[in-house]
C-alpha cells in the first residue's frame, strides 16, 4: 500500500507497544499485581464518585491535593513532584523537554523497558542502544562510556530494578551514574520500588541532572487508572509541569490515588507474601530441565529455555492457559496468586516435556 504523503516516513516502521488483552487465560505478562483493591476500597471511591466529583467540571489541572499526598508518601517536597498519565507521559515529557530539535540522543542499554525507544522514535530523537552483559545483565560501561564519546548523549535512560530482567544497579553501575555530567539528564525508573525498597530519592539534591519515575500501577494496584511521578529539581519539574497536556488526569485516577496513599499500610501488606511467591517461582524454575531464570529485585522473573524460541515458547504456553511476555530474548513471568503460579509450572512443565 503506498505510504500518505503526508507522514513522516521515519514512522511507518514504528512497532506500537505491544499489549495485548488475552481471554480467558492467566494474565502473567505485564507485571501487574496479582490481587485486586480490596471491596471496601472499590465501595468508598464507588461512592466519592456518585456523591463527592461532579461530572460536569474538569479535574484537579495542578494536582494540588494530590501531590500533597504523593510528597507525604515518598518523602519529597510538592514543588519536586510532576504527576503524568502513566510514566509514559512522563518520559514522553522529558524527552521533549532535553532532545526535541535535534539537540540530542537517548542512551538505552538494552534489553530494557521499550517505551524509552519507542517514544524517543516517535519523536525523531536518535535512540543509541547498548547491549548489556547477556550472563548478569549489568551495564555494559565500556560501550555507554564510548557511547558517550561518540553521540551527543543528552538522556540516560536506566530501570532500576530493570525490566524485563529483574537486576538492579550494582555497586559500579552507581559510580559511573554518579560521574555523568550535568548536562547530561539521568532518568532512574523506579516502578518496582516497592518491591526492591532501592531509591535514588536521598541523592537528587546533589544530582540537579537525575530524576526518579514511579507508577501506581504496579504495587498499589492502579494499572486501570493509569498514574505516574516524577521527582526531580524544581525547574525541571516546572519545565515538565508547562508542557504537559492540560487535565491529563482524571478526577477518578486522582482520588483514587489519594485514597490507596491514605491506606498504603493496608495496600501493601501484601508484599511480603509476593516475594515469597517470587521465590518459591525461581527455586522451581531452576528444578526445570533446560531453564535458566535470573534473580530478581521487582514483582517477576526473567528466564530463558534452551532450545526454545521466546515467542514461540510464549504462544503455546499461552494456549495452554498462562500469558507471559517474550522479550529481550528471554521470557518475562509476571509473579501471580499461588494459583496462578502453581498453573503457569504445571502447563510449563507440560511444554517441556
Amino acid at each position: 500500500m503506498r505510504a500518505l504523503q503526508y507522514l513522516r516516513s521515519d514512522l511507518l516502521d514504528l512497532k506500537p507497544y505491544d499489549a495485548v488483552l488475552p481471554v480467558a487465560a492467566d494474565k502473567l505478562d505485564a507485571n501487574e499485581f496479582p490481587w485486586d483493591w480490596p471491596t471496601g476500597f472499590k465501595q468508598k471511591l464507588s461512592l466519592l464518585w456518585e456523591k463527592g466529583i461532579p461530572s460536569n467540571r474538569y479535574p484537579d489541572a495542578n494536582h494540588h491535593g494530590l501531590k500533597q499526598a504523593i510528597a507525604a508518601y515518598a518523602g519529597a517536597d510538592p514543588s519536586q513532584i510532576s504527576v503524568g498519565n502513566g510514566s509514559d507521559e512522563l518520559i514522553r515529557s522529558l524527552l521533549i523537554a532535553t532532545c526535541l530539535g535535534g539537540r540530542g540522543s537517548i542512551l538505552v542499554p538494552e534489553p530494557t523497558f521499550s517505551m524509552y525507544a519507542i517514544l524517543a522514535q516517535s519523536l525523531g530523537i536518535p535512540v543509541v542502544r547498548i547491549k548489556r552483559d547477556p550472563e548478569s545483565f549489568a551495564l555494559n560501561l565500556e560501550g555507554c562510556q564510548q557511547a558517550l564519546a561518540e553521540h551527543r548523549i543528552r538522556v540516560v535512560c536506566l530501570v532500576n530494578p530493570n525490566s524485563p530482567t529483574g537486576n538492579s544497579l550494582n555497586t559500579s553501575e552507581w559510580a559511573w551514574v554518579e560521574t555523568l555530567p550535568p548536562e547530561i539528564l539521568v532518568v532512574l525508573d523506579e516502578a518496582y520500588f516497592e518491591f526492591s525498597r532501592h531509591t535514588a530519592l536521598p541523592k537528587l539534591a546533589d544530582h540537579p541532572n537525575w530524576v526518579v519515575l514511579r507508577t501506581f500501577s504496579k504495587a498499589f494496584r492502579l494499572a486501570a487508572h493509569r498514574v505516574g511521578y516524577a521527582m526531580g529539581h524544581p525547574q525541571l519539574i516546572q519545565v515538565l509541569e508547562s508542557i504537559r497536556l492540560p487535565y491529563n488526569l482524571t478526577a477518578f485516577s486522582q482520588w483514587a490515588v489519594q485514597i490507596a496513599l491514605e491506606h498504603a499500610e493496608e495496600f501493601l501488606a501484601d508484599l511480603p507474601l509476593l516475594r515469597q511467591e517470587r521465590e518459591t517461582l525461581y527455586n522451581a524454575l531452576q528444578q526445570l530441565p533446560g531453564v535458566r531464570v535470573w534473580p530478581s529485585q521487582a514483582n517477576f522473573l526473567y528466564f530463558q529455555v534452551e532450545g526454545w524460541d521466546p515467542h514461540r515458547l510464549q504462544q503455546e504456553w499461552q494456549a495452554l492457559g498462562t500469558c507471559v511476555r517474550a522479550t529481550g530474548g528471554g521470557i518475562r513471568l509476571t509473579v501471580g496468586t499461588p494459583e496462578e503460579n502453581q498453573r503457569a509450572l504445571e502447563r510449563l512443565r507440560q511444554l517441556l516435556q
